[in-house]
């Protein structure tokens, strides 16, 4: 018998599961926190919890993470040097202080146009590499002919020794801008990306697990670990797409819209027919505009960890992520002292860093690069939750709001506060946890707010399932209908929504929310078994899918019936004969998409391949087309390695 392990990890929690070959069934599944900055503690912790003795049946390992999306939305990737080759728009800004625009290019036939400038790269790279972790590389047609940018990526190697991504490496599409941010954010990814998929490989290597191991792109598909190490800028939404995948497999739908609600954010999502949608444009990250082809969903800020907060009389939640009271009482049990004991704070102080039930902690984090302030403020904040109180008591000034957001930015100081997973505890719908620490935490807010415990938790409560049902039906209708999903949920309309498609719902409480949903929406909402690890399985869910798009093109537009040039993923290569040259691109794709799927370990046998041909040319054009667009797609299904 042979089994699949899936691992997802996220900000708060890292899961794993246990999945049988025979049937697919999930046979053991287990979470614990998401360890940082070591991230193979909570990876060990996580497997050391499952079943050993089905563990070491293992042959098949996928894994999925929301660590690189949250790296880039946070601004905490790595410095990179940028290179830019040719006729680059440099007014535009880039996502690094440190690029370069050098001589060099080609046309869109592939010719050189202008020679590159080898010295300039090569001060560029001794200029900068002292003060960057990784290179970037974009070359005006670079995917008409990638030999500049081949060529710039051995000086920068032979030069500082340091990672380099090439344009051409990552997209196919034109837009040498789009390219460029594509490939800074990939180079960001890269140290990321290594730590994480460097733990998960030791931790699997180290119990003598010989399996098949792979990660789950943001597309749905999956690929090798290698080629997330090279590519990690694909991984961006894994996450999302986890969920989604799990959604459709625990629910055994093929068509159905997903809510996941994690620790920081909530997000929706639809599949139809098995096949998730595509944004056609590609991703937005950050607000930078890439290259990257990924699911279509959506994000709110707001999840389960989400700071619930007071101003005078009114209720705010997120978009800030703190640690639940419930969750730090139970490793501190000291904070529940603390919070019986404290006093209020004047009103009309109250902003969401100066809150009765906010609390900070130091982390693990090594301490670097910090102002006078900064370092200040660090010096009174130890391994025992500290309120906002004693902080001021102890540093006989109000603790600054911007420096103490700075210090959790750095990953230096993680927050504590009350969140909706406190009052689903003092609802008593979800007790995994420390609730006498939420009872606290709810009576302090309370106060000042006008209501009583129990209310105003439900009002917490309410408010998530509200942004729940808006998430996801702005997210299956047009933009122009987000008023109407405003005044249809705002609870006076006498109309609320009704559904075709079935909800599934994924995360750790959302058992609790299934009642206010249903009354929010007229729909079928599914919460399945194994909803709290569902993108662990997610994880194991995805296919194998490669999509490799060839390009022929005439050599000169005044001769079209005579050479052509075959453009690839990575090269190009000439052709006397267009029947020749057709018949060559196929070959050249149907390659390539076989070896991706044997890198996921699915034989040629087991692959499903469609190739489509597009041509373009005018009306009654009596040549070769001005441009034939071949597309090799091939889909095959890694879990049936665990069938074996």
């Amino acid at each position: 018998m042979h089994y699949g392990l899936g691992i997802d990890t996220g900000g708060t929690y890292t899961d794993a599961v246990l999945l049988r070959g025979s049937d697919g069934i999930v046979i053991d599944s287990k979470k614990a926190f998401t360890t940082y900055p070591d991230l193979q503690i909570g990876i060990s912790k996580v497997l050391d919890s499952l079943d050993q003795e089905l563990l070491k049946q293992v042959n098949l390992v996928s894994v999925s993470t929301t660590l690189s999306t949250n790296s880039l939305l946070e601004g905490t990737g790595t410095p990179v040097g940028l290179l830019l080759i040719g006729q680059h728009p440099v007014e535009r800004e880039f996502p690094t202080p440190d690029f370069i625009v050098v001589p060099g290019g080609h046309g869109p036939s592939g010719e050189e146009e202008v020679p590159l400038d080898i010295e300039a790269i090569r001060n560029f790279a001794n200029k900068t590499k002292d003060k960057v972790s990784a290179y970037a590389i974009s070359g005006f047609f670079s995917t008409r002919n990638p030999e500049h940018e081949l060529l710039a990526k051995s000086v920068i190697q032979e030069s500082t020794g340091k990672p380099v991504v090439c344009g051409h490496e990552l997209s196919q599409e034109l837009g040498a801008y789009e390219r460029a941010v594509t490939a800074v954010l990939n180079a960001q990814l890269i140290p990321i990306t290594y730590h994480f998929v460097s733990a998960v490989m030791a931790d699997i290597k180290r119990r003598g697990i010989h399996a098949r191991m792979l990660m789950l792109k943001c597309d749905g598909s999956v690929y090798n670990l290698e080629d997330a190490l090279e590519k990690p800028i694909e991984t961006i939404f894994s996450g999302p797409a986890a969920s989604l995948l799990g959604a459709s497999y625990l629910a055994k739908l093929d068509t159905c819209a997903a809510i996941d609600v994690g620790g920081t954010s909530t997000d929706v999502s639809a599949i139809y027919q098995g096949v998730p949608e595509i944004s056609a444009s590609g991703s937005v990250v950050g607000g930078w505009k890439t290259r990257v082809k990924a699911m279509k969903m959506e994000t709110s800020a707001t999840g389960g960890d989400s700071h619930v907060w007071i101003t005078d009389r009114e209720i705010k939640i997120g978009p800030r992520r703190v640690i639940p009271l419930c969750v730090a009482a139970a490793e501190h049990p000291a904070l529940l002292q603390k919070l019986n004991q404290m006093k209020l704070l004047p009103r009309k102080s109250l902003d969401e860093n100066y809150q009765p039930t906010k609390f900070l902690i130091r982390t693990k984090y090594a301490i670097n690069d910090l102002n006078k302030e900064e370092t200040e403020m660090l010096k009174y904040i130890g391994s025992d939750p500290i309120s906002i109180h004693e902080l001021y008591t102890s540093m006989r000034t109000m603790p600054s709001g911007k420096v103490m957001d700075s210090l959790i930015k750095k990953r230096l100081v993680q927050a504590i506060g009350f969140t909706p997973t406190d009052a689903l505890h003092v609802r008593g719908e979800y007790t995994v946890w420390n609730a006498d620490a939420s009872h606290a935490g709810a009576e302090l807010l309370s106060r000042y707010n006008g209501r009583k415990k129990y209310e105003f938790c439900t009002h917490v409560k309410e408010h998530v399932a509200k942004n729940m049902a808006y998430s996801q039906m702005a997210f299956l209708l047009s933009e122009k209908s987000k008023p109407l999903v405003d005044e249809m949920l705002s609870g006076f309309s006498p109309a609320k929504f009704s559904l075709k498609l079935p909800i599934v719902l994924l995360g750790g409480p959302v058992k609790a929310y299934l009642e206010e949903m249903t009354e929010l929406l007229d729909a079928e909402i599914i919460v399945p078994d194994h909803a709290e690890v569902g993108n662990a399985v997610g994880a194991l869910a995805g296919k194998g899918v490669k999509r490799v798009e060839v390009i022929i093109v005439p050599a000169s537009i005044e001769k079209p019936t005579e050479d052509f040039i075959i453009f690839y993923p990575g090269g190009r290569e000439p052709v006397v004969d267009y029947r020749e040259a057709l018949e060559r691109a196929k070959q050249i794709g149907l390659g390539m998409v076989l070896e991706y799927e044997n890198r996921c370990g699915v034989s040629k046998e087991e692959t499903q391949v469609n190739i489509s041909v597009k041509n373009i040319a005018p009306e009654n054009w009596p040549h070769p087309p001005l441009e034939t667009r071949i597309t090799v797609v091939g889909v095959g299904d890694p879990m049936m390695i665990i069938k074996e």
